[in-house]
């Protein structure tokens, strides 16, 4: 009886002392291009070719993202929508928490690197973004 007490001891304070996963959150300010959506049933849509890329601008714990369209002299055409979000930490995600007068939702970012980005919206739909390369003519 000792030894199952012991072992469950030691194994709360390894479990209650594992450290939080860290996300490079620097790595989101930026262009993102929407490479593929995969829907809650699996299916999945490809993404060719994108005429809006989201733009995210992050500092602290709070951002911006915003819908822009590249233009062909290496500008950006920027629509008046601007979603503000508070970035936190949740149980073991990041979570983007946006709020604006008509609504309020959570996104999860599921993973977040300088090559890939993967976004799960409420309704279980996955959104994979790729860093914006400009179109070479």
């Amino acid at each position: 009886m000792k030894n199952i007490v012991g072992v469950l001891f030691i194994t709360l304070l390894l479990w209650g002392c594992q450290k939080q996963p860290e996300y490079p959150i620097d790595v989101l300010n930026g262009y993102w291009e929407i490479e593929k959506v995969t829907l809650t049933d699996g299916s999945e849509k490809l993404y060719n070719y994108n005429p809006t890329i989201d733009f995210f601008v992050v500092k602290d714990s709070s951002g911006i993202r915003k819908k822009v369209q590249p233009k062909f002299d290496g500008t950006f055409l920027a629509s008046d929508d601007i979603k503000t979000f508070t970035l936190k930490q949740e149980n073991d995600s990041l979570r983007l928490f946006y709020k604006t007068p008509l609504a309020s939702w959570k996104e999860t970012i599921i993973r977040i690197h300088k090559t890939q980005l993967l976004i799960k919206n409420d309704q279980g739909i996955i959104y994979q973004y790729k860093p914006y390369q400009k179109i070479e003519l």
